[in-house]
């Protein structure tokens, strides 16, 4: 499983940009420097989202189970957590990283500003996250500074969850993704389904120039429904130059998709697909 915007592509071919220098990191502050002159935004649109389904989620009787957690797939620096569970906004998140006084931290001094930060802001109907990714120091950091309540760098494009994921898992009743769809397969997803115990819901933004159908079929094997509305879009991030957008145009076409006054304009653009029982 990849982290939510690197991919190991040939040499030489024309593919989407790879960021995979920023992604495990000792703490955020390359991840926003890197993305903010790009308009990286799907975490901005994924908040209101993520609040809403998170909320109808919990209101769906569970049998006393307590509040079902949520997990985010592709985590990385915790920013759908939070987003999800505090009173910020991802421009707020951005100036603060790339700011002077930020700059001049220590990784230290930075998680503690950050720990103090977060619990000022920390919303009263706030929900239990957990955060899948395999960057192990990008989640270490989450899980520092208080967004995440519990981390996993399992790999499950290529393993089982292991026991401390299985047992996690059980309290689970809302799947996130923001950006990981390109990188994570229905082979994660049959994966982490073997573990949930508690009725499941996912909530996905995708990019156009991936097919989200494998992951959908597997969540139709477990029961789940999967709806979008492809003529509704959300913005992700503006290519980074010619050949991205290149290869954005180019993967559409293929699929049979009109990029005309989306990705031709110069952005990539994602789909949200809903999977409820």
């Amino acid at each position: 499983m990849a982290t939510s915007e690197g991919r190991d592509d040939a040499p030489g071919a024309v593919c989407k940009t790879r960021f995979d220098d920023i992604y495990d990191r000792a703490d955020p502050r390359a991840y926003f420097t890197r993305l903010a002159p790009l308009e990286y935004e799907i975490p901005h649109h994924a908040q209101a989202v993520f609040r809403r389904t998170a909320a109808q989620r919990e209101a769906l009787a569970d049998g006393g189970a307590g509040r079902p957690a949520v997990l985010d797939v592709c985590c990385s620096y915790g920013i759908n957590a939070a987003l999800l569970n505090h009173d910020v906004t991802l421009a707020e998140l951005s100036t603060r990283y790339t700011g002077e006084r930020a700059r001049a931290m220590s990784t230290d001094e930075l998680a503690a500003w950050d720990r103090e930060f977060y619990a000022a802001r920390r919303r009263p109907e706030s929900y239990p996250v957990y955060g899948l990714d395999v960057a192990p120091r990008a989640v270490a950091y989450a899980h520092r500074v208080g967004l995440l309540d519990a981390v996993f760098t399992d790999d499950l494009e290529h393993s089982k969850p292991g026991p401390e994921l299985n047992h996690a898992l059980e309290q689970v009743g809302l799947i996130t993704i923001s950006g990981g769809g390109s990188y994570v397969t229905d082979r994660t997803f049959t994966a982490l389904l073997t573990g949930v115990r508690r009725p499941l819901w996912v909530s996905a933004f995708v990019l156009r120039t991936v097919s989200y159908a494998p992951i959908a079929e597997v969540l139709s094997a477990h029961g789940l429904h999967t709806a979008n509305d492809p003529t509704r879009t959300w913005p992700q991030r503006m290519f980074t130059d010619a050949r991205e957008r290149q290869y954005a145009l180019d993967t559409l076409r293929d699929r049979g998709i009109d990029p005309v006054g989306r990705e031709d304009k110069g952005r990539f653009h994602a789909v949200l697909y809903e999977s409820r029982p």
